[in-house]
């Protein structure tokens, strides 16, 4: 049995298996443009120096805390062609919901679509509409504007693991001649 959508498209996931991800806690985000185009500007004198476009996402990116009550975001850092972030998620209100579900999956009850699908407090919903957005207000201004399919998360497991990717993320301006990310495809 394939493994593609399509026939094109791979569909396994790298989420962890069986996780919430509306879980209360601390997220490292990294969001790329498809085929790491550098749609946000440039990296001078080991700065990022964003254009409209890099502007555009760091506004939507400040507008994720502003508009969801539950997320908070912590060190952020736009690149030319991706988004490093650390997104903290606190869904006490939103607690029971979510246990209530559990138990009906763990008992063996198959809930309605619409159940399971990705609740607005989750990290999946906020990504989504951050990509919404700035694809949306970009392509106002670069009509061929697009982020990968997908998102690659981290979740962060405690103090130690937060100061070093804080570290990383206000490093990775320096570090952009190195960068995997950095495949000199400008616009």
């Amino acid at each position: 049995m394939s493994n593609k959508f399509r026939g094109k498209y791979r569909t396994t996931s790298h989420r962890l298996k069986n996780f919430d991800y509306a879980t209360n806690g601390a997220y490292f985000i990294t969001i790329v443009t498809k085929n790491r185009k550098h749609y946000f500007g440039k990296i001078i004198d080991n700065e990022i120096v964003l254009n409209e476009l890099g502007q555009i996402a760091k506004n939507e990116w400040e507008q994720t805390a502003e508009i969801r009550e539950n997320v908070k975001i912590d060190e952020f850092v736009i690149m030319p062609n991706h988004i490093h972030g650390i997104l903290w998620i606190n869904n006490e209100s939103n607690r029971r919901s979510r246990d209530v579900l559990a138990k009906r999956l763990y008992d063996g009850e198959y809930p309605k679509m619409s159940e399971i699908s990705p609740t607005k407090n989750s990290i999946s919903m906020a990504i989504r509409f951050f990509k919404r957005q700035t694809t949306v207000k970009s392509r106002k201004i670069f009509p061929d504007f697009k982020w990968q399919p997908n998102y690659y998360d981290h979740i962060i497991r405690n103090s130690d693991e937060l100061n070093r990717i804080r570290n990383y993320i206000i490093k990775n301006p320096k570090m952009w001649k190195r960068d995997r990310n950095n495949k000199g495809l400008w616009l």
